[in-house]
Order: structure tokens, then C-alpha cells, then sequence
């Protein structure tokens, strides 16, 4: 279960012949992304398990889940931003149910990041998927 917005970016890097492409690509989503307010970098919104810093500030509104997010790092922040394509816009009470590890593993994502990477991302999805359960 992909958003279309999710769709669309794996459609593009089925147009990327090689990996240096792919990255660039999620380096320059990242910087498209707006950045986060600085009093959103707040304890409560930090996520641990991450090599670098990352902040993400959920929320639910009409019970539909988004959050808006930022890292100290370049590509994590790309990692954010393709992963707002897979959440935003999800009904908060189907959140859990995106099987984002699966839908990364389209991109390929899966076998091109380092372990503390992937680790990173697998908090970031532990922090959305809690968000969202609290407040379904």
C-alpha cells in the first residue's frame, strides 16, 4: 500500500541507471523539503537511533497522518522526504499497515545504505508507527 506520490518516485528510479544517480535524486528531495523550524528540534521530537541528528514532527489532523521532518545529514534528510511521500496523506488508523521496509525495498534502498543508515531508518519507521498507534 504506496501512496501515489510514493509511486512516482519509484517510477523515477526506474529511469536512474546507476546508484549515484538514485542518490543524488534523494539528496535533492531532501533539499526541496522545507526545513524544520528550529523549535521543532525539540528532546520530544529527536529520534535515537540515528548516526546523525533527525527531528520528526508528526501530526494528525482529520485523522490523516503527515509529519514534517530534518537531519544534520543530506541523504537522511532525502530519507525523510521519501519517507513523507510513503506517510503523509495515510489515514492515521492504516499507518502501521504500510509495510515500509517492503516499499523501500523497491527503490533498493534496502541494499545500498549502511547498516547505521538502515538502522536510522528502521527508528524513523518505529517512530512514525508509534505516533500513529498512540493516536488511533
Amino acid at each position: 500500500m504506496a501512496t501515489a506520490a510514493f509511486e512516482e518516485i519509484v517510477e523515477d528510479f526506474e529511469f536512474l541507471d546507476d546508484w549515484e544517480d538514485r542518490y543524488r535524486y534523494v539528496i535533492d528531495r531532501g533539499r526541496a523539503m522545507e526545513p524544520l523550524e528550529a523549535a521543532l528540534k525539540v528532546p520530544s521530537t529527536k529520534v535515537e537511533g540515528c548516526a546523525s541528528q533527525v527531528w520528526l514532527h508528526p501530526r494528525i489532523e482529520t485523522g490523516v497522518f503527515s509529519f514534517d521532518g530534518d537531519s544534520d545529514a543530506m541523504i537522511v534528510r532525502g530519507l525523510i522526504a521519501v519517507l513523507r511521500t510513503l506517510y503523509n496523506g495515510v489515514p492515521v488508523a492504516e499507518v502501521e499497515r504500510v509495510d515500509a521496509p517492503a516499499e523501500l525495498a523497491r527503490l533498493g534502498l534496502d541494499a545500498h545504505l549502511s547498516a547505521q543508515r538502515s538502522n536510522g531508518v528502521r527508528a524513523m519507521i518505529e517512530r512514525i508507527r508509534l505516533v500513529a498507534s498512540e493516536a488511533a
